[in-house]
């Protein structure tokens, strides 16, 4: 399995990639192309295209969950799909994989839009919508992790000022749609996140009963870490220091003062756009 960074906060050194304050990762896995979020703007195409990468040829998106930052960038790939269509270039079918309230109108505090842009419907006329709760698997070794059972009380996130909008009017927002990618290689799992907002510690959890390893290598992506309390930062430590980690990717939402704390007892790796990883032995015995 490859992994390409396509988008992140962060940038690498004397790496000519450009980032913004959102996530996008490419997953090649059995020929296929499984793209994780797609940021906020068209910066993971740009990113792409430098990286000779077609995405024009994805299998399937994925939603982590359904905020700007994961989501809005679906409009410049809708407007690459279009432009190659009316230019009668292959456009392959793509699915579009996301938990059911993913496409939901979100909103914060002062903010009124911090969601899709786009409805199910719209989407709908562009990609295969797939919009389930329940994980799935993607193909040999690779899996939709679905619903996050929240497990953990230090990990219970605060909806003060959150809102999601449904057919029923505004309800708070436990960013119940938020999940993750699990890839199962030799040595154990890999996990590939977006923002961790059920946490990743009852993420990891959740990959271990769908997948049935319990050894987890490295984590790539957002542990939405950020301000977190010492009480949170010390049992996520805790917790992840038992699963057997080889490297800790952890980028995006995941703030100094973390990453401080993760490294003083995790193999924490620098992270961000064109960051390149490879899992050679694809499945375990």
């Amino acid at each position: 399995m490859r992994l390409t960074v396509l988008a992140d906060n962060n940038t690498l050194t004397d790496h000519y990639f450009l980032g913004e304050p959102g996530l996008s990762i490419l997953v090649e896995h059995e020929g296929q192309q499984t793209l994780l979020d797609a940021g906020y703007s068209d910066v993971f195409l740009q990113n792409a295209v430098k990286m000779g990468l077609d995405l024009l040829q994805l299998d399937r998106v994925v939603l982590s969950h359904g905020h700007l930052d994961h989501t809005w960038g679906l409009t410049a790939l809708i407007r690459l799909r279009t432009e190659a269509a009316i230019e009668r270039r292959n456009v392959v079918e793509t699915e579009l994989l996301a938990h059911p309230l993913a496409l939901q109108s979100k909103s914060r505090d002062y903010l009124p839009e911090i969601g899709s842009l786009l409805s199910a419907d719209q989407l709908g006329r562009h990609f295969r919508l797939n919009l389930r709760e329940q994980p799935m698997q993607l193909g040999e070794g690779l899996y939709y992790l679905g619903e996050i059972p929240r497990r953990f009380a230090f990990e219970r996130m605060d909806q003060r000022g959150r809102r999601r909008w449904g057919p029923d009017g505004p309800q708070p927002d436990a960013l119940v749609d938020d999940t993750a990618l699990a890839f199962r290689c030799a040595r154990g799992l890999v996990l590939i996140t977006g923002c961790s907002h059920s946490g990743i510690c009852n993420i990891a959890a959740q990959a271990m009963d769908v997948t049935g390893v319990s050894r987890i290598v490295d984590i790539i992506g957002g542990l939405h870490l950020l301000k977190a309390s010492k009480e949170r930062l010390e049992k996520t430590v805790d917790y992840l220091t038992g699963v057997g980690l080889e490297a800790l990717h952890a980028c995006h939402c995941t703030d100094l003062e973390a990453k401080i704390a993760l490294a003083g007892g995790l193999p924490v790796r620098e992270t961000g756009s064109g960051l390149v990883l490879e899992y050679p032995d694809a499945v375990m015995a």
